[in-house]
């Protein structure tokens, strides 16, 4: 039987039980399998990695492993430009455009309040998240499960960590080096949509008499015609953008 060293770095260790983190991993095979079949048995999935070095040399995932090779398999770079080194991703995952699976509605409305793309429906099937996120829009799929991160047609995909909705939306925020993108308010949060100013003529017969007497701004969602205006729910999601934004900084030095 053919033996084959794997050694998995940073964040990739989450998707492994506690006695495989950090260390060499020696795995036993009797046939022949793609390095990708290999990565994905041991729990983690092909959208979370973007290097894989095979006795030192780049490979894609197509690779056949074979008797005693050593074989190093990195996460996504942020920061980092490993393009000569076979970067595995297709394009840059940062891209903020997101659907987002069923357990996730808050992170979602979270991240339509910063001004996000955000596909979501409680009622999306894995096959429709699956063809949303192949799409032409090439949208990075959020999800909680790992096994839908393992389907072939899904190249761009991030497994959220968190469990809490405003921590889920530091993480991706930091993640996909999202801050300095924020356009907060700019979205509705019901179908994200992006908003359009509200005519006061319009206002008339879409905003309540008392909320007209006290306002002089209004903003309108274009598709499900939803109504915006700056009441006391503005303020309060106010300061819940400045706590998520302020959560989401680089740390200073110090800290």
């Amino acid at each position: 039987m053919a033996t084959a060293c794997f050694r998995f770095y940073e964040e990739l260790n989450d998707f492994l039980t506690a006695e495989k983190r950090k260390r060499d991993n020696t795995v036993h095979f009797d046939q022949r399998n793609s390095v990708k079949d290999f990565i994905e048995a041991m729990g983690v999935p092909h959208t979370e990695v973007d290097l894989i070095l095979v006795n030192g040399e780049p490979v894609d995932f197509s690779y056949i492993v074979l008797q005693n090779d050593r074989i190093s398999v990195y996460p996504v770079f942020e920061t980092l430009d490993i393009s000569p080194l076979n970067r595995l991703r297709p394009e840059p995952l940062r891209k903020p455009r997101f659907v987002l699976d069923t357990h996730l509605g808050k992170l979602a409305r979270y991240l339509r309040l910063l001004g996000f793309d955000t596909l979501y429906d409680n009622h999306y099937t894995d096959a429709e998240l699956t063809d949303i996120s192949d799409s032409g829009e090439k949208r990075i799929l959020l999800t909680r499960d790992k096994g839908l991160l393992k389907r072939k047609r899904i190249t761009h995909g991030y497994f959220v960590r968190e469990t809490n909705p405003e921590r889920q939306t530091s993480e991706v925020l930091k993640r996909f080096d999202l801050i300095g993108s924020a356009k907060p308010f700019s979205r509705c949060l019901s179908c994200n949509a992006i908003l359009t100013v509200m005519p006061l003529e319009d206002a008339v017969n879409r905003v309540p008499p008392g909320v007209r007497e006290r306002h002089q701004e209004f903003a309108a969602c274009p598709d499900c015609r939803r109504a915006y205006w700056k009441g006391s729910h503005y303020h309060r999601l106010r300061e819940l953008v400045a706590s998520l934004l302020d959560a989401s900084s680089p740390e200073r030095p110090g800290s």
